[in-house]
């Protein structure tokens, strides 16, 4: 039975901790990034969960070997029908919180997310375009 991608955790000896699949074929996740999102030492993992159909942001914590669910935020994407990349990512800027940069679910705005106390917030970060979504994720503010 096929169930669908999941994101996955390997060591030099296998499989550590995964999410759970998705759910049937043909249905991705497209990940952003890892990084500690809300300063409390432990990683962060954030990906979009389907980014063609579920278009929503997912945060998981890697701590002890255990992947842990925190938050989603839907209406964001970052990979469209047809490219061979993914769009956006995790942008960590000295003595700031790491910002997660994508497009919003239609793809007319880039968008700039935290995670903070439990909670995902979204910014409108401007007008979409490839070259401003990649300057945006490559580029401390």
């Amino acid at each position: 039975m096929i169930q669908g991608a999941r994101l996955g955790i390997y060591d030099e000896k296998g499989l550590v901790a995964a999410t759970p699949y998705i759910g049937r074929s043909n249905r991705w996740l497209a990940p952003l990034g890892a990084a500690d999102l809300d300063g409390d030492g432990a990683i962060e993992i954030a990906y979009i969960d389907r980014p063609h159909l579920a278009k929503t942001l997912r945060i998981w914590r890697f701590l002890n070997g255990t992947l842990t669910h925190l938050a989603d935020q839907a209406g964001l994407t970052n990979h469209k029908i047809g490219e061979d990349f993914i769009s956006g990512g995790v942008l960590s800027c000295a003595g700031g919180v790491p910002q997660i940069v994508t497009a919003n679910a239609n793809w007319s705005r880039v968008m700039v997310s935290q995670f903070e106390s439990g909670q995902i917030t979204t910014t409108d970060d401007g007008p979409f375009s490839s070259a401003r979504l990649k300057q945006r994720a490559s580029t401390c503010p």
